[in-house]
């Protein structure tokens, strides 16, 4: 496909994306590169808030040179359509590790799609995505990890979980594996569901309203995504933005 012409939804990674608001923003800029040097670990985070109505498109193309280890986190809130993209190659003995959370509300899409490959032995990586919908909002996780037929002991995951708050919203997952390798540990899994009616009611049986019930057991839903954000800073802004984000949901 060429840079300039506008994707469709014939496209597998733009089957559930807002078309007409990536149009207000074609073409977008070119994908931010991370280079992580051998033996050095980088940390990086992303507060995707763009403007109701807006919309945001932020590209990665990160590699991860031998011994090294790249951390990322990112809180996908923001836009009409909010997408965030991960091309991530991996060497020996290098690790990647992606932690993320998508909140939505209203007519929002919001999106992460990740292409993970392991190019060489020994390497590890963990995708842990968290999502919470609500009214006529659309979150979508499309993940892929690819094996390199020698990257031998390869040891990935991939976990995605969605809440949906209202029957309206939708949640996608695609986890996807390609394996070339034979000596690899490799697993994903992806559900989707709602908030526990049995301890709704007990929080509400203890005098507790429910908005607050149901921020407080979102909030934990949620909360693990951010616990090894190393930077206090960086972890009270990702938390409060999700918390803000949240209470417009109840």
């Amino acid at each position: 496909m060429n840079a300039l012409t506008l994707p469709t939804r014939k496209a597998e990674e733009w089957r559930y994306s807002d078309i007409d608001a990536l149009a207000t923003i074609w073409p977008t800029p070119a994908p931010s590169r991370i280079d992580v040097a051998e033996g050095d670990s980088v940390r990086h985070h992303l507060l995707q808030d763009v403007g109701e109505g807006a919309a945001a498109v932020h590209d990665y193309v990160i590699t991860i040179a031998d011994g090294a280890r790249c951390d990322f986190h990112v809180l996908n809130i923001g836009g009409k359509l909010g997408r965030v993209t991960f091309t991530v190659t991996i060497g020996s003995n290098a690790h990647f590790e992606l932690n993320g959370a998508i909140i939505g509300g209203g007519d929002q899409t919001l999106e992460i799609i990740t292409s993970v490959t392991h190019e060489k032995p020994d390497s590890t990586s963990g995708q842990t995505i968290r999502s919470i919908l609500g009214q006529r909002a659309t979150g979508s996780y499309l993940g892929s990890i690819n094996v390199a037929r020698d990257a031998q002991r390869t040891d990935a995951f991939q976990s995605i979980k969605a809440m949906l708050l209202d029957r309206t919203a939708t949640a996608n997952a695609k986890p996807e594996l390609e394996i070339f390798a034979d000596d690899v540990k490799c697993a994903h899994g992806a559900t989707v569901g709602e908030l526990d009616k049995a301890a709704l009611f007990y929080m509400a049986s203890r005098g507790m309203d429910p908005a607050t019930a149901k921020t407080l057991l979102l909030k934990a839903f949620v909360a693990g995504v951010f616990d090894d954000v190393a930077d206090e800073a960086v972890k009270d802004a990702l938390e409060a933005a999700a918390l803000a984000k949240l209470e417009t949901l109840v």
